[in-house]
C-alpha cells in the first residue's frame, strides 16, 4: 500500500501536549518533505506550528462551532475538502474518535493513539507499584505514523531555533553580559507547583547574580505574583499579559535556560531547542511526558516510594505526610542552575 501524501492530524489539547507534537511533526516534515499535514487543534496553538514547512493549520472551536456531535459532522466536512487519504489520530479522546469514525466510513485510513494506560495504572498505583520507564509520549505519537507505514525514527535532540525577538522584547534583552533564565513557575494542578516561596528564593539568587529572569505562564492572578517578583528584584521580567503566545515563542528561543514545572513551559523550550531543568512533584518523567530532547539528569525531583500516584498531578502525593514537590528544596534547584551555567561559561 502507498504511504499516505497527506494526513489529517488531530490533538486538540492541552498546551503540553500539543507542544510535544509540533516536536515530533518537525521531525517528520524533515523526513518525509512530500507529505503534507492539515494539524486540527485549537487556534491559540497555531503558533506552535509556524515555520514547520507542509502543515495547514485548521482551527477546531470546541465551544462554538464544533461542539457537540453536530459540531464534530461539521467539522468533518469542513476536512473533507481537503482531500487527506489518512488519519493520525494523536488524542484518542471521544471527540476525536468520533471524527475518527466518521472518516474511516468514508475510506480514509485511520491510526490511533496508544496512550498506554495499563503502565500507566501500574506506575502510579499503591502498593505493588512498577517504577520503570515508560514510552515517552512523543514516540507513542510517532507510532500512529508508523502504523501508517512511514519508517519514522526520532532523534529526539534539542535543536537551537532561535527567532527574532519581539520588538517590545529588545529592552528586556540590553544586558549583553547576563545570562538568560526563563522560570515558568505555574502549571494548572497545585501538586505540580513547586513552592512560590522557594521559587522567590531561586529568583532573588538569580537576580542578584547577573542573571536576566524571565517569568512566563498563567491567567491574572499568576501575572500578579509574576510582577510583585519583578518590583521586589532587579532584572526580573515578567511576560504574563504581555506577549502573545508567538512572541514567547521567540523569547524563549533567546533563552540560556528555562526552568519548568511538569507544564508546557518545558515542552515550548524544547520546540524552541532550549534546555530546561523541570521539576517534578506527583507526577514523574517515567511516565512519558519529559519534554522533547530533555534529559532525565535535568529532573530535578526526591524519590519516594509514594511517587508518581498520578499521571497528571491532578491528586495529592503526601509523603510521610509532606506534598511532594515540596520535599525539592531550593537549594538544589540553584545548585543544578549553577551547574550548567558554570559549565557554559567555562
Amino acid at each position: 500500500m502507498a504511504l499516505p501524501s497527506k494526513i489529517i492530524v488531530t490533538r486538540f489539547s492541552a498546551m503540553g501536549d500539543v507542544a510535544m507534537v509540533a516536536s515530533v511533526l518537525k521531525e517528520f516534515a524533515e523526513q518525509y518533505p512530500s507529505v503534507s499535514i492539515i494539524m486540527v487543534s485549537r487556534p491559540l496553538f497555531q503558533a506552535f506550528f509556524e515555520g514547520i514547512p507542509n502543515i495547514k493549520f485548521h482551527s477546531f472551536y470546541p465551544k462554538e462551532k464544533h461542539k457537540g456531535l453536530k459540531g464534530i459532522i461539521a467539522l468533518k466536512k469542513e476536512l473533507a475538502s481537503e482531500g487527506a487519504d489518512a488519519i493520525a489520530d494523536l488524542h484518542f479522546n471521544l471527540r476525536s474518535r468520533i471524527l475518527s469514525a466518521l472518516f474511516k466510513f468514508s475510506g480514509l485510513q485511520v491510526k490511533q493513539l496508544d496512550k498506554g494506560r495499563k503502565e500507566k495504572k501500574e506506575l502510579t498505583r499503591f502498593p505493588n507499584k512498577v517504577l520503570k520507564p515508560l514510552k515517552p509520549t512523543v514516540e507513542r505519537y510517532a507510532d500512529v505514523f508508523r502504523q501508517l507505514g512511514f519508517q519514522f525514527v526520532l532523534q529526539n535532540k534539542l535543536i537551537p531555533n532561535q527567532l527574532p525577538l519581539p520588538n517590545l522584547a529588545h529592552a528586556l534583552f540590553a544586558n549583553d553580559d547576563s545570562k538568560k533564565i526563563g522560570i515558568a513557575p505555574f502549571a494548572q494542578h497545585p501538586y505540580k507547583v513547586f513552592s512560590l516561596e522557594k521559587m522567590q528564593e531561586v529568583i532573588s539568587y538569580l537576580s542578584h547574580n547577573n542573571v536576566d529572569v524571565y517569568i512566563f505562564g498563567g491567567g491574572k492572578t499568576e501575572q500578579t505574583q509574576a510582577e510583585k517578583w519583578q518590583v521586589l528584584y532587579p532584572n526580573v521580567h515578567s511576560t504574563i499579559g504581555r506577549f502573545k503566545l508567538k512572541e514567547e515563542l521567540s523569547i524563549i528561543s533567546n533563552l540560556d535556560l528555562m526552568i519548568s514545572m511538569d507544564s508546557s513551559g518545558m515542552h515550548m523550550a524544547s520546540l524552541m531547542g532550549v534546555r530546561c531543568l523541570s521539576i517534578w512533584g506527583a507526577t514523574h518523567p517515567f511516565a512519558g511526558f519529559l519534554g522533547y530532547g530533555q534529559t532525565l539528569s535535568d529532573c530535578i525531583q526526591v524519590e519516594h516510594p509514594n511517587r508518581p500516584n498520578s499521571v497528571y498531578g491532578n491528586k495529592s502525593c503526601l509523603c510521610d505526610g509532606t506534598e511532594a514537590i515540596d520535599l525539592v528544596s531550593s537549594e538544589m534547584v540553584i545548585s543544578s542552575i549553577n551547574q550548567i551555567i558554570q559549565k557554559k561559561g567555562s
